[in-house]
């Protein structure tokens, strides 16, 4: 949609993106189907289905706002607020706009994943705590000793990307509990001399963090759908099996 709005071509999915949007439609695909064969009487498939076709919608809107943040910086020139014309300064607050939108995302799309794991795996982790984040629903896989696999992968990708998941845990912490980021940037500044021209924080350091960061959640994504495939159909095949029936 955004790419649209700004002249620019649909995405063609790729990469890591492709593989967690199409692990997640295979996986809501499956609870269609199952949906369509039980009853569903808890509604449980239901409940899931909807859950990772938002998933999908919540990936792609992350996307979104990281590429149309990278469009409006390219606009941004001027190395201090103070030196820019008003066509870049509304360049600039657009590029803010999109990159705190993404960086947003990211913490909100990683709680929604935990949400879906917890229940999927009864990993019961508002037990151990109410209001639970994703990395809760890590450290609760651990202390359960459950699905060990799926386990150790989400944990190796989660270490892979610390460094630039932890700058923007930091900016959004100031976003939403403090101040806005930007203010605090400037409000150092102000400290280091009154008159002193405000620089723009490094823009491109910032972007990157948030690319690295929206690559950590596909893997996640990809990680978490896959192993839920690859469970499913074994859970099928054990059925198949006991009762009979060679799967085909």
């Amino acid at each position: 949609m955004l790419r649209i709005l700004l002249g620019e071509p649909p995405r063609e999915n790729s990469g890591v993106l492709a593989e967690a949007i199409d692990n997640m439609a295979k996986v809501a695909s499956m609870l269609r189907r199952e949906m369509n064969t039980h009853e569903d009487l808890d509604h449980e498939y239901r409940k899931l289905e909807i859950w990772t076709r938002g998933l999908i919608s919540s990936l792609d809107e992350l996307e979104q706002s990281w590429f149309a943040a990278a469009f409006f910086r390219k606009s941004v020139v001027a190395g201090y607020m103070d030196d820019m014309s008003p066509k870049e300064q509304g360049e600039y607050a657009r590029y803010v706009y999109f990159y705190k939108n993404g960086f947003i995302r990211v913490f909100s799309l990683l709680d929604k994943l935990g949400t879906v794991l917890n229940s999927l795996y009864d990993l019961n982790t508002s037990k151990v705590k109410v209001h639970f984040s994703y990395f809760t629903v890590l450290r609760q896989f651990q202390l359960l000793e459950k699905h060990t696999a799926l386990a150790g992968e989400l944990e190796m990708i989660k270490n892979s990307y610390r460094e630039p998941l932890e700058n923007l845990r930091k900016r959004r912490n100031a976003e939403i509990h403090y101040m806005n980021a930007e203010m605090q940037d400037d409000l150092w500044q102000r400290h280091q001399g009154l008159h002193d021209k405000i620089r723009l924080e490094d823009l491109d350091s910032h972007l990157e963090d948030l690319k690295q960061s929206l690559e950590m959640v596909c893997k996640s994504l990809a990680a978490s759908f896959r192993y839920s495939n690859e469970q499913w159909h074994k859970s099928k095949i054990a059925a198949n099996i006991r009762s009979g029936h060679h799967p085909q």
